[in-house]
């Protein structure tokens, strides 16, 4: 089967759509199918494009695990300011398109969303190609950046539900990545028969649980403290100014023994780094920066307990944050800011306690039990570790989508075609 995917984040970018994409479609490639990914130069999130690539008008391409991936020209910008995001949103979708119509005719097109527009790409180019087209959601956008503030037009947000409601219309079947998005489409569009849900999981080969890393935590001025990370995007949804407000808190208490690492970039790391110097607490909150994804595993061994965290809006009740799998992987407990089905899963799995979002004195009440008893630490990592192998490993779930993929194609299933392989990024320039 020859698949094109439109995906407007991939590899070395280390966010989860770029993980999952990738992974997705390297295990597709191991199961013999022609994958190919068209994305942008890898700019995110500080909408500078990384050493070694270039932002050019013809596409430049590469080889990575089998996966062929062609890089278009779009407006590069950072994760922030409204009018300049669309610009880049909408400019890698007509470069996507465009670049799409040189490609051999592939059985079917997936594109993931959000980003909304790269949805848009999927839809056009598999009109233009007369092809199946399957929509990836992770997202319910463009109310998610609604109730975060990041967009204010009311006349502009209903058109772009308009063209979410006809994105969803027009897809031959839509998978979700949970069943709270699931249930939130089928509100908006009556489309629950050709609706299915592929969740995230963890490549359970690279994320084996290890001993910290006595490097790592020398350099970070973390030997002999409580490490509680968290990973991933640092923007407006994520509501890490509570981290600031906590380390305040444990400043007042005369608490030296645990440490915040925040480890990634976004729109408000700046903001969080001024304020945490301004509070005084710039030892306790460590900023790291981006870093590459193949770090991740000892970032995580590294950590005695991690942070998942969403501002307490209704919405993000149906978030099930893809980093909750790499940490369970790594025997790590997670203190859970989400609410809803995340939350949900991981108590029930005995991977971590809750907290209420964007309460300083909560994280406090989650973090304290676990520095203090160790041992109930260790205990809940392994319940983690435990649940995910039996429920979320990525080769299982690509296979899931796969075979969906075949549905919808019409094209009989082999046995033969189950993934076996892990996902190592490696590329090769063309």
């Amino acid at each position: 089967m020859r698949i094109l995917f439109f995906s407007h984040y991939f590899p070395p970018e280390v966010n989860a759509p770029a993980t999952r994409t990738f992974e997705h479609c390297a295990q597709w490639v191991s199961a013999g199918h022609d994958v190919t990914v068209i994305t942008c130069a890898p700019n995110c999130p500080d909408g500078v494009v990384y050493e070694g690539y270039r932002n050019r008008f013809w596409s430049q391409t590469e080889e990575v695990q089998g996966i062929k991936v062609v890089r278009v020209w779009s407006y590069v910008a950072p994760n922030a300011g409204t009018i300049r995001r669309i610009l880049n949103f909408v400019s890698y979708m007509i470069s996507a398109v465009l670049a799409s119509l040189w490609l051999k005719r592939p059985d079917v097109i997936i594109a993931t969303s959000p980003q909304f527009f790269c949805g848009w790409a999927g839809v056009i180019a598999s009109k233009l190609r007369w092809t199946k087209f399957v929509l990836e959601i992770r997202d319910i956008w463009p109310e998610s950046i609604e109730v975060v503030g990041a967009m204010r037009s009311k006349s502009l947000l209903r058109f772009l539900e308009f063209l979410e409601r006809r994105m969803y219309l027009a897809a031959d079947h839509i998978v979700a990545v949970g069943e709270g998005y699931r249930q939130k489409i089928i509100e908006k569009v009556p489309v629950a028969d050709r609706t299915s849900v592929v969740m995230n999981g963890v490549d359970l080969k690279a994320y084996v649980p290890q001993s910290p890393d006595a490097a790592f935590k020398h350099k970070w001025n973390l030997d002999d403290k409580f490490v509680c990370s968290y990973i991933g995007t640092i923007g407006m949804a994520h509501g890490l100014d509570v981290v600031i407000r906590a380390a305040k808190l444990l400043a007042e208490k005369g608490r030296d023994d645990i440490r915040f690492l925040l480890v990634g970039d976004g729109a408000v790391r700046e903001k969080l780094q001024h304020e945490a110097k301004e509070a005084n607490v710039d030892s306790i909150v460590i900023f790291t920066g981006r870093m590459p994804k193949s770090e991740m595993p000892t970032v995580l061994a590294s950590s005695d307990v991690c942070l998942i965290h969403l501002r307490g809006v209704e919405l993000f009740g149906t978030v099930i944050p893809s980093k909750i799998f790499e940490t369970m992987a790594m025997c790590r407990p997670m203190i859970m800011g989400v609410r809803g089905e995340a939350c949900d899963m991981v108590l029930a799995a005995g991977a971590g306690v809750e907290m209420e979002p964007d309460n300083e004195a909560s994280l406090l009440a989650g973090i304290e039990p676990l520095a203090d008893n160790r041992e109930m630490t260790s205990d809940l990592g392994i319940s983690g570790r435990d649940y995910v192998k039996q429920n979320f490993d990525r080769k299982v779930l690509a296979t899931r989508m796969l075979k969906t993929l075949h549905e919808v194609c019409g094209i009989e299933w082999s046995a033969s075609e189950e993934v076996t392989t892990q996902a190592e990024f490696v590329v090769e320039r063309t």
